[in-house]
């Protein structure tokens, strides 16, 4: 399958300036901006970031941008309100977490690396005005969508700072395609009209033809909201605002109706491989094949294969039936930060420990639940006669202590 074929296929191509799809399978130099308003991206940039790795793999020369400069101003586009201005050291910062992430998601694949800051920090204003703001029309950026929405009736006004953002990301693609060959610049719908002015601004300067390609935005199907939050908020592709856990789970909670279509655009599992799962899924949907898949996939491309693997065999465990015996120490440390913990010398009243977990909310209740047969350590239901866990009990140090089918607690024997 052709990579124009595949990205078809993946629902991944929405509006394009050139006119045949074929032209993806001649293999050239393409970009992808990345937005550091954040230290971390989240999983609303991972379609496009997959986008870029399909390309790549095709045989494309990958140019990953950091915005360090465009992000001192911020993108209006997919935004109704202005935003809050960050320094010039916060945006070091999120760039760093950005690019460590970045690099994580295409470990393996050959991809150049820049910032904009390094050609944007010298560049004059009467410079900018008549290199680039001489060639755009203010008719034409008038008409931008995230312009008129932000201008019109009920909108909330726009500065020129985040007006002008547009010529900034065109000035971009012009740098790089004078210095680094970039004939494509590929992005998300929301940044359609931003794309636009790099393709504009080639064209004006250099006689030449670039073009743009954009991805459809993602909807969650059972909101109508935009794609990459969960009941907490963002899910973050940094594990230490969105922990590998979470991040799994939010995969594993997919709904059955966008199974299939996350397969499709957030993994890179062949055509055959995603029909042959589908077809399984739907003969058995309570097996949840397509969201096992999916979490697994995901996760060991964000995380890597290690974590993943880890992840998986956790939630196996806790979940899905598997030996506790399995775990090992890193399964653990995993899981310390998921569960409530209690830390314990030696021997441990079971009463003691359920309450300290916050499996019981008082000594009566943690009874009540014994006697009722519904507390189990590491798997195995607990005699009706015991008063303790022991340190014997334990896998690596550590008890998995569970009450009904899914609260559970760890207690770590140090």
């Amino acid at each position: 399958m052709t990579i124009s074929e595949d990205l078809s296929w993946r629902g991944q191509i929405k509006d394009k300036t050139f006119d045949n799809l074929n032209w993806l399978d001649d293999p050239k130099t393409f970009y992808l901006g990345v937005d550091c308003s954040s230290d971390s991206l989240t999983i609303g940039n991972l379609a496009i970031l997959m986008v870029a790795r399909r390309l790549a793999k095709a045989g494309w020369k990958a140019i990953l941008l950091v915005g360090g400069a465009t992000s001192l101003i911020g993108d209006p586009g997919g935004k109704d309100e202005e935003r809050e201005l960050k320094s010039r050291e916060e945006i070091v910062k999120n760039v760093a977490g950005v690019q460590k992430q970045v690099k994580q998601i295409f470990d393996g694949i050959e991809f150049v690396a820049v910032d904009n800051y390094d050609w944007f920090k010298n560049i004059g204003y009467l410079d900018f005005l008549r290199e680039v703001g001489k060639n755009f029309s203010m008719t034409e950026l008038m008409q931008r969508d995230f312009i008129v929405s932000r201008m019109g009736d009920g909108g909330n006004g726009i500065s020129y700072a985040e007006f002008s953002y547009s010529l900034i990301q065109g000035y971009d693609f012009w740098h790089l395609f004078k210095n680094h060959g970039a004939v494509l610049q590929i992005g998300g719908s929301d940044q359609w009209g931003n794309m636009l002015s790099g393709v504009l601004l080639v064209r004006k300067k250099e006689n030449a033809q670039a073009h743009a390609l954009s991805t459809p935005l993602i909807i969650d199907k059972s909101t109508g909201k935009k794609f990459g939050k969960s009941e907490n908020g963002a899910v973050w592709l940094d594990p230490n605002k969105t922990s590998v856990y979470q991040f799994y789970q939010f995969w594993l909670n997919t709904t059955d109706k966008a199974a299939e279509e996350h397969l499709k655009i957030f993994t890179e599992i062949s055509k055959e491989e995603v029909e042959s799962i589908i077809e399984q899924f739907n003969v058995n949907k309570s097996e949840r094949l397509a969201q096992k898949t999916l979490a697994y996939e995901v996760t060991k491309i964000v995380h890597g294969n290690q974590r993943a693997d880890s992840i998986k065999k956790v939630t196996e465990v806790l979940f899905g039936g598997e030996q506790y015996t399995s775990l090992d120490q890193a399964d653990f440390e995993e899981l310390k930060g998921e569960l409530p913990l209690v830390e314990a010398e030696n021997k441990i009243d079971i009463v003691e420990a359920l309450n300290r977990s916050g499996l019981a909310s008082s000594n009566s209740e943690a009874r009540r639940f014994l006697g009722e047969g519904g507390i189990y350590i590491n798997g195995q239901q607990i005699p009706l006669d015991s008063t303790e866990i022991d340190p014997n009990q334990s896998i690596n140090g550590y008890v998995i202590l569970r009450r009904g089918k899914n609260n559970q607690a760890l207690i770590h024997f140090r």
